[in-house]
């Protein structure tokens, strides 16, 4: 006896058709610095392994050039270029002495060496533990 039960979809799947000046709008709110291609989809009801797959295909195919990028330039008031200028960077700090901290019973030793001595320090080191 067979007890399976098949359900059949309720209807056939349609497929959403999107312009082109669609496809161009979201795929250059993808290349935006700091902006995830997950954000976009989410924002504009699509499927974001879709929408990366456009950047993608828009990427290789050189699909941005022409009159479809003339039409989303056009919407866009961001200048191509900005120039930062850079603070100066701060002095490097030095580097800190090396710590040596040597306790045996009630006598403790503390030495500090500068760190362009290490080989010197190693060396001391060495000896003080023999």
């Amino acid at each position: 006896m067979d007890n399976s039960i098949v359900v059949e979809p309720p209807g056939r799947r349609t497929h959403r058709r999107h312009s082109a000046e669609f496809k161009a709008q979201v795929i250059l709110a993808c290349r935006q610095p700091g902006v995830s291609v997950a954000a976009v989809a989410l924002s504009n009801s699509l499927n974001a392994n879709m929408l990366r797959r456009w950047v993608l295909d828009a990427e290789r195919t050189g699909a941005m050039a022409g009159s479809v990028q003339g039409s989303v330039a056009a919407t866009s008031s961001l200048p191509a270029f900005v120039a930062v200028q850079m603070a100066s960077a701060p002095a490097a700090s030095p580097e800190p002495d090396i710590h040596i901290e040597l306790r045996r019973g009630p006598t403790t030793i503390v030495m500090r060496w500068p760190p362009n001595l290490a080989g010197a320090c190693a060396t001391w080191l060495r000896e003080m533990l023999r």
